[in-house]
């Protein structure tokens, strides 16, 4: 590439554990500056990456303070928060204060400081985000200041990385892009063994109420006929039984028009089946399944009077063999996210530790070990569980493994687990951000300084 006659500089914002500095130093890029706000993570940049990062890119609050703190750099990077924009989260967008905003400091640095290159990184869902309104406004904000701008995205399993974990990358050159091509994207099969590290076991136990849930359904797989296709939709067991109505009117809507008797005297079944007459309505609602007691719930929304009916009919149809599986394991004394199965491995083999699995809020998630669940940032119970086929016994993944999930296997993490977890699903791919940089940097030291006169630049910063 064109840079291998010399270094290029480079600046990494909400650095985290560093990926964009990774991938940009293995193409030869010098790191000048770093941010990164969370203190644990900006100690471990200086430890990693002998760079003291600023903390907070807020307190850069003018241009002067761009100009003076920031050194030159011919490309920028960015992994600006996700959250305003993901569909985990509230998608407040550029109206969440704390977050939202943060792209406009992007904005600053790159229209004070005038790089000649950038990538930025954010959740697919930036460019849907309010009806397409908010990529529209980025795309139209960078090339006011003379930037060139595509977008793609790429997952880390199109480049023999096991993992699924959609992103969405900007890139933008000063210089145009017509020289530059994005990555192609590979459909070899991945495999998640070729992560895994049996030299680093796990040093946290599975509670026992995760491991009896990965049994119970378990043994529901075992239980199925080997003729039966498994149900593509999640499984909600518990509409196993249960008759309440859903299609015309829902439970909210008959506790408001039956004020005093609610359900109580329709025979109708709860969770499970559970009868209702005679109860109190304090007492109906605690045997509605969560998904449909909400006093708003006037009317379901389709896809969910469908997963209802759906699951309804599926018991129905194989109440043989269901009914003692309910009776064995009762998974109304389960909490409520383990009662629901999600089987992603149709046509495989129905032996649960065979596959990896995650405990989520929508269920049990149970995944060919082809590649492993998108990484995330919010909880330490949703890190992938290896099945006992795979690793001997079943065990939660390593933070070390997650780090070859996000191509950082040789930095230093956090020592807390659940600080190494965290930041690993906010880090970006180095090798998917080294595949992308690698034809946007292709001359970039060969290029001019800058293509704007210096009366261009001063009015930039005034």
């Amino acid at each position: 590439m064109g840079t291998s006659s010399g270094t290029f500089r480079f600046i990494d914002l909400f650095a985290g554990l560093g990926g964009f500095h990774v991938a940009l130093d293995e193409l030869g890029g010098q790191g000048v500056f770093a941010a990164e706000w969370e203190p644990t993570l900006n100690a471990l940049y200086r430890d990693n990456f002998a760079i003291r990062p600023w903390s907070d890119i807020n307190d850069l609050g003018s241009d002067e303070d761009v100009a003076r703190e920031v050194p030159d750099h011919e490309v920028l990077t960015a992994g600006f928060p996700c959250q305003p924009f993901s569909k985990a989260g509230d998608q407040m967008g550029f109206a969440d204060t704390a977050q939202g905003n943060l792209f406009f400091a992007v904005h600053q640095i790159l229209r004070v400081k005038r790089p000649r290159r950038f990538i930025l990184e954010n959740v697919p869902n930036i460019l849907n985000h309010d009806g397409g309104r908010t990529k529209r406004t980025i795309i139209a904000m960078l090339q006011e200041l003379g930037y060139e701008v595509d977008i793609e995205h790429f997952s880390p399993h199109e480049f023999g990385i096991p993992q699924v974990r959609d992103r969405a990358y900007f890139v933008g050159s000063l210089d145009g892009l017509d020289g530059f091509e994005w990555p192609t994207k590979h459909k070899d099969p991945t495999d998640i063994t070729s992560v895994l590290r049996h030299d680093v076991p796990s040093s946290r136990p599975i509670p026992p109420s995760t491991l009896n849930a990965i049994d119970m359904w378990g043994d529901f797989l075992k239980r199925s006929p080997a003729d039966l296709k498994m149900p593509s939709f999640p499984i909600w067991s518990m509409e196993f039984g249960a008759t309440y109505p859903y299609e015309d009117e829902t439970p909210a809507g008959v506790w408001t028009r039956r004020s005093k008797h609610g359900l109580s005297g329709m025979h109708v079944g709860g969770s499970f089946g559970f009868k209702l007459d005679g109860l109190t309505i304090p007492d109906q609602q605690a045997l509605i399944p969560s998904h449909a007691r909400r006093e708003s719930d006037f009317q379901f929304p389709n896809w969910k009077r469908g997963f209802i009916r759906q699951n309804r009919k599926f018991y129905e149809d194989n109440v043989d063999w269901i009914e003692p599986w309910l009776r064995e394991w009762r998974p109304w004394e389960f909490h409520s996210s383990f009662q629901k199965l999600e089987w992603n491995a149709q046509g495989e083999e129905r032996d649960i530790d065979n596959f990896v699995l995650q405990m989520r809020a929508s269920g049990v998630r149970v995944k060919r070990p082809t590649t492993a669940p998108s990484l995330i940032a919010f909880t330490q119970t949703q890190v992938p569980i290896l099945g006992a086929n795979l690793t001997g016994q079943r065990r939660y993944m390593t933070p070390a493994e997650c780090a070859e999930l996000q191509s950082l296997g040789g930095i230093q993490l956090p020592a807390s687990e659940l600080a190494a977890y965290k930041a690993l699903g906010n880090a970006v791919n180095a090798r998917v951000v080294k595949a992308i940089a690698n034809s946007l940097l292709d001359g970039l030291c060969d290029s001019p300084a800058s293509p704007h006169t210096d009366h261009e630049l001063l009015g930039a910063i005034a």
